[in-house]
């Protein structure tokens, strides 16, 4: 029995109470004058007893015996068979006999509201090139300028400043080895596209790997004549991700993911030179000497068979 704590009887002083009158023969407002409740609630009791015994005096659960309005539990199940047929919740109702609101609250509860919770879960597709540079991941990551410390280190947004304005940060991940070449840019233009694509090719080349496609989402920088030509012309083809499908592009995504986490938003930084200035050191850091997961939690400039020399006596 759980008795709130102001309660007058509990279960001991109700069957006191109903023994004052049955055993000892008081009335109702003596007995109930005894317990501190009223004649009233001294007969309630009293008539519980005598219909149900001592069993009478519980607590008893507040829901009605019976809700009218509450859909069959059969009801229910139809419900969720006919909409796995692909049938709209107004056809649903209208064929049931109950009201649209009754069906939205039976698909929602089965998980099935949309039409899209019918579908299959697409199975997770992971790959991995077998050689470095075969596959190149580009993206842009974009982050608002610092001018002062902001409220993820402040803890207040008191005080912001409006209009600080974005700088963009480049992204490009090998698909093999995991190495990663970052460089911030004032925008996302086109001219930054290819300027990008140009020193990420170089960097690449200077570590002995020969950049042969690379895969980008749909941005209008990546779809420019001249960011397709730049590509031809450093003979690399070019692949776009599936549109919505940012997981195609996933190796950058997880990338940005972890440069937020521990470059962009790691330290408390008073203006954007200095996060800015901060960007090649960590990304050496993660090429050189930071585990990856996913690559057996060595770090990725261990998968290139060129510097395997250099990174032992790398410190």
């Amino acid at each position: 029995m759980n008795t709130h704590k102001n309660a007058r009887l509990t279960y001991l002083r109700r069957l006191e109470l109903v023994q004052d009158m049955t055993e000892r023969g008081l009335s109702a407002s003596e007995a109930g004058l005894q317990q501190g409740v009223s004649a009233v609630t001294a007969r309630k009791w009293l008539g519980r007893y005598l219909a149900e015994g001592p069993s009478g005096l519980l607590d008893k659960s507040s829901r009605p015996a019976r809700s009218p309005r509450q859909i069959d539990p059969n009801v229910a199940l139809v419900i969720v068979e006919l909409r796995r047929k692909v049938m709209l919740q107004a056809h649903i109702a209208s064929y049931v006999g109950v009201s649209k609101a009754s069906v939205s609250r039976v698909l929602r509860r089965a998980g099935l509201s949309r039409l899209s919770d019918l579908r299959p879960p697409e199975p997770v597709q992971r790959y991995e090139r077998e050689q470095p540079g075969e596959l190149l991941h580009i993206d842009i990551k974009k982050l608002g300028r610092i001018e002062r410390p902001g409220h993820r280190v402040t803890g207040t947004r008191e005080g912001r400043i409006q209009g600080a304005g974005w700088e963009f940060l480049y992204v490009a991940v090998d698909d093999h080895s995991r190495v990663a070449f970052t460089l911030m840019y004032p925008d996302e233009r086109k001219e930054s596209a290819v300027s990008f694509l140009q020193a990420a090719h170089a960097y690449y080349a200077g570590l002995g790997i020969q950049v042969q496609r690379l895969i980008t989402d749909n941005g209008p920088a990546f779809h420019s004549n001249v960011f397709v030509k730049t590509c031809c012309e450093l003979q690399v083809n070019q692949k776009f991700t599936r549109a919505y499908r940012p997981q195609t592009n996933g190796k950058a995504e997880r990338f940005i993911q972890s440069a937020l986490r521990e470059w962009a938003y790691g330290h408390a930084y008073s203006h954007s030179d200095e996060r800015r200035a901060a960007l090649p050191q960590w990304n050496h850091f993660y090429n050189w000497h930071r585990q990856h997961h996913g690559i057996g939690c060595k770090p990725p400039i261990s998968r290139l068979s060129a510097t395997n020399n250099l990174l032992t006596l790398h410190t």
